[in-house]
């Protein structure tokens, strides 16, 4: 297989990330920006097939997010010497089949009962997780410490490693979506998203294509979860999960653009970036008297106006955007 310029080119970025970027010596970038970055990403990636390739909207992200972190948490703990790695997968499984089951609903309703019903899930995982202590491993506190992550005897604990295992995970699920979306699956997603009725006369079976946009949303999003846990906050807590985590993946591929992997992080790039970036401007031009709270204030005026800007000028989002200033040879056309 020949391999075009654009995938040379992520190939190259790729190698860049996992073989340059891990020598610069800033912890603070791996901390704060990178794994936060990928594991955003690899969110949003879920929720873009769900929602922007399939055309089913989802409001509960974050819910799944909380599923697969507190699966993976209790496998490692129930099961001494399971494989970090096999935890993952088994995390993302699990909360796929969490997936298909609020995912039933979209067999009959659409647009925003669809989004009500997913709301949902939400509120009924955030209720479980708080209410019973059995998926905290009877701890009371509402926060726990992950536990030690090893792989092949290596040990997870430095910033450095926490952002290769997550940029190698989120590499490979990505590879694994475009595979998805640029053949039969990716086809069969558009076409209910399109027009359902003319899905179905083409022979889509459309009880199974959005039962499996459920399932592979949720698989992703679960494991997303997971590595923000546990690579990134340290602690598995309802609260690192809320309603605001939802709607902060919604705005990432509204922003990023619907129906595009590469959105999904241009979009978590921004999400990530843009706090950084104006708690630095308010340090800077107010000094001493600069208020931390006025940058989520201020972030959530900003990501409105940008969510408006882009569904009236732009839906297609930063992805769009991109190509038409032509930088588009600089990004993969497929992603």
């Amino acid at each position: 297989m020949t391999l075009s310029r654009t995938h040379l080119t992520a190939i190259a970025l790729f190698f860049v990330m996992a073989l340059a970027v891990p020598f610069i010596p800033s912890d603070y970038l791996f901390e704060a920006i990178l794994t936060p970055f990928l594991a955003i990403a690899l969110a949003a990636l879920g929720l873009n097939l769900l929602a922007g390739y399939a055309g089913q909207v989802s409001l509960g992200s974050a819910a799944f997010m909380a599923v697969g972190a507190f699966s993976a948490y209790n496998f490692l703990l129930r099961i001494p010497g399971l494989p970090l790695l096999l935890a993952l997968l088994l995390a993302g499984v699990v909360t796929a089949a969490f997936g298909v089951i609020f995912g039933l609903p979209s067999l009959r309703l659409r647009g925003f009962y669809l989004a009500i019903s997913t709301l949902a899930a939400q509120f009924f995982v955030q209720w479980v997780l708080t209410n019973f202590n059995w998926f905290s491993g009877g701890d009371t506190s509402g926060i726990i410490n992950t536990p030690p992550l090893f792989i092949g005897g290596v040990a997870i604990d430095t910033p450095v490693r926490d952002y290769l295992l997550s940029l190698a995970i989120v590499s490979l699920l990505t590879l694994l979506a475009l595979r998805l979306v640029s053949g039969r699956t990716g086809r069969e997603f558009i076409a209910v998203r399109d027009n359902e009725l003319a899905a179905r006369v083409l022979g889509v079976k459309i009880l199974r294509v959005k039962l499996m946009a459920c399932a592979l949303s949720s698989f992703y999003i679960g494991i997303a979860g997971a590595l923000w846990a546990f690579l990134y906050l340290n602690t598995v807590e309802p609260a690192g999960f809320d309603l605001d985590r939802s709607f902060q993946l919604l705005f990432v591929i509204i922003i990023g653009g619907l129906a595009s992997i590469r959105g999904a992080f241009l979009g978590a790039a921004f999400i990530v970036v843009l706090p950084l970036l104006l708690s630095r401007a308010g340090a800077a031009l107010l000094g001493a008297t600069f208020d931390s709270g006025l940058v989520d204030i201020v972030e959530k005026i900003i990501l409105g106006v940008l969510i408006i800007v882009f569904l009236r000028i732009e839906p297609a989002g930063l992805s769009a955007l991109l190509a038409r200033l032509r930088l588009d040879r600089f990004f993969a056309s497929t992603l």
